[in-house]
């Protein structure tokens, strides 16, 4: 409503709506804050977590890749990687949290066949394609993790600047209205009933 609006009771009930309403969007923007803010530290958790899963499986994989080099030669296993075919399993779609769109990647896990003969290799190889296989869908749930904490952490951001707007300027301005508008018509009105006071004692004299 206008700021500068003439001090009626049809403008106190105006801004006091709008007063109510900046009010309730607050606590809604705050709400959506700590909601954001409770689902960012949990995929922080979750990225800490499959971080250390992914170091210590890539330990795993380039130990089995060394001893699979010794017992096969490093040419023999640079053909059988050669072997791996492209994947194209990777699916992207998306979800919602409090308005705050996500990607939900999804990985068809079980294409994980093997692509060389079990003659003429050795347990190594296996342990090293297994280890492998594992960093990638690991990659693949990181990456989903670290791309939601960055949305949300910008959401977060976007909603406690209007959060702050509401609280340290929508807030006051209205509540100073309200105050303004109700202060005037209470001066009014003592006005009005002094003027009907004299106006009732120079009745009563005559």
């Amino acid at each position: 409503m206008d700021l500068n609006a003439v001090p009626t009771k049809g403008n106190l009930i105006a801004a006091k709506n709008s007063l109510a309403l900046a009010k309730q969007g607050f606590e809604l923007m705050d709400k959506k804050r700590n909601i954001l803010v409770r689902e960012i530290m949990d995929l922080n958790a979750k990225a800490k977590d499959i971080q250390d899963d992914i170091d210590k499986t890539f330990t795993e994989a380039y130990t089995a890749l060394e001893r699979a080099n010794i017992e096969l030669g490093i040419q023999n296993v640079e053909i059988f990687a050669f072997n791996v075919p492209l994947e194209h399993d990777v699916k992207i779609k998306s979800r919602s949290i409090m308005g705050t769109e996500i990607p939900l990647v999804t990985n068809n896990e079980s294409v994980h066949n093997p692509v060389y003969s079990f003659y003429g290799t050795t347990e190594s190889l296996d342990k090293a394609k297994t280890c492998f296989e594992k960093v990638k869908d690991l990659t693949i749930r990181l990456s989903m993790i670290e791309n939601s904490a960055y949305r949300l952490a910008y959401n977060i951001k976007k909603t406690q600047k209007r959060a702050n707007a509401l609280k340290n300027i929508t807030i006051p301005t209205y509540e100073g209205l309200v105050k303004t508008i109700s202060n005037a018509l209470e001066e009014k009105e003592r006005e009005e009933f002094t003027r009907l006071k004299v106006i009732k004692a120079r009745a009563d004299a005559k």
